[in-house]
């Protein structure tokens, strides 16, 4: 109901995204800001069904910045220097409402890392990281929304088995919202979340499972939430290592992810986004293993998952040079 009142307040500011280089697989201007939709119907769905204590004021608050950061963003693009310090202050206000990573445990091991004094820069790292590794896979028509949906259901039922009510409601909001988006954001893609719904979703899922999950006393508190968000925390990390291989700029955008990979072997679209919807599952799947029997089953599925990446990958070079080879 949101998202057809989001796309046309997108028309009439301006919030249009118009395919001006080779990364960009749209062929037509398309709106953007659809993330306004998502922030609304998770804003309403949390403020109904939960109290609101500092912690939540916090993660309302700093969402709520993100979100008009992207807007602004989505109209005409701010730097990259100028988001950094939106996200920044956002992050901080969450720390200013008590949200801190600790400590890390180890996982398989009794080993603890207490953070003390570098508890503060480790949480502001984790959100801002978090925040962007959404906004990086977000190449493709419903690839965003859908990896967020099933990255929300995993957290949502690890924290519902460990009694984490709150937390449960809340990353079923997530998903709930971006579900009601998915449909007009599934390829052919009739508007794009933008920097509106890409860095809010990072931004809450970051926030939710430090709160929920990674303060929990067990490693496996501390490793789900990075099973979860497997597949685009991966993808940012091997986004950001070859840039600085390569000596380019972190933040200087490529063709080098995932999705364009699948992409250059032939995949369509849809295609390539239902097998990266199978990845981030298995990913999901592990940390609910993870999170249920605290076995080796998960590991298991980690490696299901990039022998599934690889040989789809493997399987369309071959039908890509095999057809070549007709020719």
């Amino acid at each position: 109901m949101m998202t057809p009142l989001a796309k046309k307040l997108a028309y009439k500011l301006g919030a249009i995204d118009v395919p001006k280089d080779d990364r960009r697989v749209h062929k037509s201007p398309i709106p953007r800001m659809g993330g306004l939709a998502i922030y609304l119907g998770f804003l309403v769905s949390v403020l109904v069904a939960l109290p609101l204590d500092k912690k939540m004021i916090g993660m309302l608050i700093g969402g709520t910045l993100i979100v008009l950061m992207g807007i602004v963003d989505d109209i005409k693009p701010l730097s990259a220097k100028t988001k950094l310090a939106g996200q920044l202050i956002s992050a901080i206000i969450l720390v200013y409402c008590g949200m801190k990573i600790g400590k890390l445990n180890i996982p398989f091991t009794d080993i603890q890392i207490k953070f003390q004094l570098l508890s503060i820069p480790v949480t502001i790292f984790w959100i801002v990281g978090i925040t962007n590794t959404i906004n990086l896979i977000d190449g493709l028509d419903g690839l965003a929304a859908g990896v967020a949906i099933i990255a929300a259901l995993s957290l949502s039922y690890v924290a519902y088995v460990n009694g984490r009510y709150e937390t449960a409601i809340m990353t079923l909001a997530i998903a709930g919202a971006s579900m009601g988006f998915l449909p007009y954001n599934f390829n052919p893609a009739k508007i794009f979340m933008g920097d509106t719904g890409s860095l809010f979703l990072g931004y809450m899922l970051a926030a939710i499972s430090i709160d929920g999950l990674i303060k929990g006393a067990t490693a496996i508190a501390t490793v789900v939430p990075v099973l979860a968000l497997g597949l685009p925390i991966f993808d940012t990390t091997f986004a950001i290592l070859r840039r600085a291989i390569n000596g380019r700029p972190i933040m200087q955008p490529d063709k080098g992810h995932l999705h364009h990979k699948l992409l250059s072997t032939g995949m369509g679209q849809k295609r390539t986004v239902l097998i990266l919807y199978a990845i981030s599952s298995v990913f999901g799947v592990s940390a609910a293993l993870m999170s249920s029997s605290k076995s080796w089953d998960s590991l298991f599925l980690i490696i299901a998952a990039s022998a599934l990446m690889y040989i789809s990958m493997g399987m369309q070079r071959f039908e890509k040079e095999k057809s070549s080879h007709k020719e």
